[in-house]
């Protein structure tokens, strides 16, 4: 069984009052996580999920009287697919507060704010993490980092969720079967969505567009929705965990690129299945786009896993002077170029050196160097 390099994080805070939320999109891994952390739990555990409409239901109005006695003697209260159950957030504060001998592990593929139609109710009261499909730390720490960089062409065509890994040979049908079953399905739930036709257009918009910036207005015109209808459907595609966004950098100079946004995908196979391409890697046109996804996406599980924070920026001007990647720590900057081309030049514009001169680091990854980006 593959480790998950998150395990150790969240096995240190299952001895205190704190609900444990653990997000992440479905078909991850959450739920296998769970039962591998399972074994440290204390007894009785308590499982539910909101999946099922008799927990949905159960729940639909809680009290504390009425949760105590749902819960009984339990003292570990597992809920997979809480974002599913109306009002978890105030649910879940409910047992923190009332009943504190009750340790609480909530699993989300979406987040909770799809679910409550209050505001966040637990500040304070949740360690909050997330899991995304296998990291490459991960797999080179469960068959060796030379076989996984020699699978490189197949995890920037076909990504890294679990189901994907243990079923080699089968990886097109079954992309196509998770995005077809599982992915607008808490959207759809929650938002009542009257168009799913053009939420779907709207996600092969962005897959073609990874990588550059993207209009609303453009994507509007591609999908035949408003500004504001394709605003609100991408920030649901955000909440659901198919999407994230990278911002762009303007502080300095006049000429910069101003609330700009580039998206891109949690994973690679994710992305190709919505678009339905599978070439090989080598023959394909959006090498590039693949490559940036990929490196960025990854770049993103390391520091999660990590817990490093850190502010995260691509740089454009309107004279078309650009750098993919850039990260801030501290108040230093290293700026980061992606070629899939190991013989690909590239200069880091004097424009952004001159404007940020606190840039500690500039450099290429291309895939001869990439395990500094992505495992470092």
């Amino acid at each position: 069984m593959i480790k998950r390099d998150i395990k150790e994080a969240v096995q240190k805070r299952l001895d205190d009052q704190k609900a444990i939320v653990l997000f992440g999109p479905r078909q991850v891994g959450k739920s296998t996580l769970i039962q591998q952390l399972s074994s440290d739990f204390n007894q009785p555990v308590t499982h539910w999920n909101g999946d099922d409409a008799d927990i949905r239901t159960l729940l639909s109005n809680p009290t504390s009287s009425l949760l105590k006695t749902y819960l009984g003697n339990t003292r570990t209260l597992v809920i997979d697919e809480a974002q599913r159950i109306q009002n978890i957030g105030l649910t879940i504060k409910i047992i923190i507060d009332q009943l504190p001998e009750v340790k609480v592990i909530a699993t989300g593929s979406s987040s909770f704010e799809l679910a409550n139609h209050i505001n966040e109710p637990l500040t304070g009261r949740k360690w909050e993490f997330q899991l995304f499909p296998f990291s490459f730390s991960e797999m080179a720490n469960h068959q060796g980092v030379l076989e996984e960089k020699r699978l490189l062409p197949v995890r920037l065509v076909y990504g890294s969720y679990p189901e994907i890994i243990n079923y080699p040979g089968e990886e097109e049908t079954r992309l196509k079967h998770l995005t077809d079953s599982y992915l607008y399905k808490d959207i759809l739930t929650w938002e009542r969505i009257q168009k799913p036709d053009k939420m779907e257009k709207l996600v092969q918009a962005l897959a073609f567009q990874v990588g550059s910036e993207v209009s609303y207005h453009e994507l509007g015109q591609l999908t035949g929705l408003d500004n504001q209808t394709v605003e609100r459907y991408i920030d649901l595609l955000e909440k659901v965990f198919i999407v994230f966004r990278l911002g762009s950098l303007s502080r300095n100079l006049r000429n910069e690129l101003k609330k700009s946004q580039k998206y891109y995908f949690y994973d690679n196979g994710l992305r190709n299945a919505v678009i339905n391409q599978f070439s090989p890697a080598n023959l394909r046109q959006d090498i590039g786009a693949l490559w940036e996804n990929y490196l960025i996406s990854e770049r993103m599980k390391f520091l999660s896993y990590q817990q490093i924070n850190t502010n995260r920026y691509f740089w454009r001007t309107h004279a078309q002077q650009e750098i993919d990647y850039i990260e801030e720590r501290n108040g230093e900057m290293s700026a980061f170029e992606f070629k899939w081309n190991p013989k690909s030049k590239a200069r880091f514009s004097k424009t952004f050196l001159n404007a940020y001169p606190d840039t500690r680091l500039t450099k290429i990854m291309t895939p001869e160097n990439y395990m500094e980006f992505i495992y470092q």
